[in-house]
């Protein structure tokens, strides 16, 4: 793996994971990379390391650049594993003369690797420090995604390292934005805010005005996973913004499972009624989709509507998953409604109905129940809730969504 010079005497030395697939429940089928970055000045400095697994190539990165042994200090922005894993083993080959971290880094690191006897410093926002011919400033980002969570700043060379913020899990040879596909590119940009961020969103909001109020100029963010914004970094600050915000436009998920495919009729009934009122709509069944997959649908979506099948006076697993993974989420603003069909019993609406209500999701529409198989005539409610859904989302009858749309 070849190093790559991000600005004059500030490497890339870290490491790309082709391999991986499944980041806590988040599917990254393009693997990603452990973004790591050295800064060669009067004073040495590595920023963050990478998964304990990969080590060999970040030494193998840095030993293509200097001796490691001549590495001064380590600045800790996250202390999550896979980019402080290999940390132990860097400290013991390099012997730091000190350590930045954030104060809830420096616990995090005792109570990780539980040595107390790392050189460590705490910086907070505000905070800077000299490496000679530029200087380092810091800014906490508690709870994004983590609480040690800092981003750093390099204002002699307009770059900020921006830690988990701005990332995304995609492994490429390629380091930068603008060697990238545009629409790929911020495909998976979105699919990271959506499965990580997406919770933090009033923090993010807060870093943001943060920012702006410290008055820090930047022309390129290094992430500590996915390519570096180089050629317009105002683009995935100004993304943010609008996720952070969360603003949806007129588009609906169907999220179901389906057992005997009576569900899934009625999932294309209500899909159907959408298109007739020119609706952006996806429907997305959880046996086919994953739950990551689906996340990053909803983060645009204003219409969360779910269906399920009764499987055992409850709803199918799948089902259960995404609401869960869902409710961690927390998607704000969002309307929704629920269908599904069943044999006897017919529980599950009710189930999905009340998991929108715990959600803070507005339903809209009155939740429909079939039995056993439905045929066309049964199917016309669901064509009208669809319907009902994409008139609210297009503006037309707003006053009953509770609010505009």
């Amino acid at each position: 793996m070849a190093t790559t010079e991000i600005k004059k005497d500030i490497h890339w030395v870290g490491a790309v994971d082709w391999n991986i697939r499944d980041f806590h429940g988040y599917s990254v089928d393009k693997g990603t990379t452990y973004n790591a970055y050295l800064v060669l000045d009067e004073k040495v400095a590595l920023f963050d390391t990478v998964k304990k697994e990969l080590k060999s190539d970040l030494l193998h990165n840095i030993h293509s650049l200097i001796d490691p042994g001549k590495i001064d200090y380590l600045i800790v922005n996250h202390v999550e594993m896979d980019h402080s894993g290999s940390l132990p083993a860097i400290i013991d080959l390099v012997k730091p003369e000190k350590i930045f971290c954030s104060p809830a880094g420096r616990k995090a690191l005792i109570e990780h690797f539980h040595r107390t006897d790392w050189p460590l410093v705490e910086v907070k926002t505000g905070d800077s420090i000299s490496l000679g011919k530029r200087t380092v400033h810091f800014l906490e980002t508690r709870m994004l995604h983590w609480p040690d969570s800092m981003m750093s700043y390099l204002p002699e060379d307009k770059l900020l390292i921006s830690s988990d913020g701005f990332g995304q899990h995609w492994a490429t040879s390629e380091r930068f934005d603008d060697e990238l596909e545009p629409g790929e590119l911020m495909l998976n940009a979105a699919k990271y805010y959506a499965n990580i961020l997406l919770l933090f969103s009033p923090l993010v909001q807060k870093l943001l005005a943060k920012v702006k109020e410290m008055g820090l100029e930047f022309d390129m963010i290094a992430p500590d996973h996915g390519p570096i914004w180089r050629s317009n970094p105002a683009r995935i600050v100004a993304a943010y913004e609008q996720w952070s915000s969360q603003q949806c436009r007129d588009k609906a998920v169907i999220i179901y499972d389906s057992m005997w495919q009576s569900t899934e009729k009625m999932a294309k009934a209500v899909y159907s009624g959408l298109l007739k009122e020119g609706v952006h709509a996806r429907l997305m069944n959880m046996h086919n989709n994953h739950r990551s997959d689906v996340m990053t649908e909803i983060l645009d979506a204003r219409a969360i509507i779910l269906g399920s099948p009764t499987l055992n006076n409850g709803i199918l697993p799948k089902m259960a998953d995404i609401i869960t993974y869902m409710k961690g989420l927390k998607p704000k603003g969002r309307i929704g409604a629920a269908f599904g069909s069943y044999g006897w019993s017919g529980e599950a609406v009710k189930i999905l109905t009340t998991a929108l209500e715990e959600m803070n999701i507005e339903v809209v529409a009155e939740s429909i129940r079939i039995k056993n198989v439905p045929d066309h005539e049964a199917l016309k409610p669901c064509v009208e809730m669809g319907e009902k859904i994409g008139r609210l989302l297009k503006g037309k009858n707003a006053a009953a969504a509770g609010g505009d749309a």
